[in-house]
């Protein structure tokens, strides 16, 4: 289920790790970043951390992410949502759990220039920083 994860192998061997783990808690932080943390004391991050200069981008959801403390992590899947304007991109991050899927959505509003995403895993904090051009 895993399809166009950005990053490296860091970032596969991080969400490979927590398959098949229990929820223990389950929030999109401050800084859009989503946070797992399981039954066992592992931690996963996901991000977008692809931020270059002249971008906002974020990540939010419409579910209520305290229904899937218990579940087990099956997989994710992104998948690519119809922009809402030129300069703003959206992209799908659908998690399944053993309780059904939540989705989040990550977002790019850019100038026109900038666009994409890199959606990586970490089991580590993920650092976010903007690269200038």
């Amino acid at each position: 289920m895993l399809k166009m994860l950005g990053g490296s192998r860091d970032s596969v061997k991080a969400l490979t790790t927590a398959l098949g783990k229990t929820i223990k808690a389950v929030v999109i932080d401050e800084n859009d970043i989503l946070r797992f943390e399981f039954e066992d004391g592992y931690n996963l991050q996901i991000a977008d951390a692809g931020q270059d200069c002249c971008e906002r981008r974020y990540m939010r959801t419409d579910d209520d992410l305290n229904a899937f403390v218990g579940a087990t992590l099956l997989g994710i899947e992104l998948v690519d949502a119809p922009n809402v304007a030129e300069d703003h991109e959206v992209q799908f991050l659908h998690v399944q759990t053993s309780d059904g899927r939540f989705t989040c959505s990550s977002h790019n509003e850019h100038n026109g220039y900038y666009g994409g995403f890199a959606i990586v895993c970490s089991e580590e904090p993920v650092v976010l920083s903007v690269r200038q051009s």
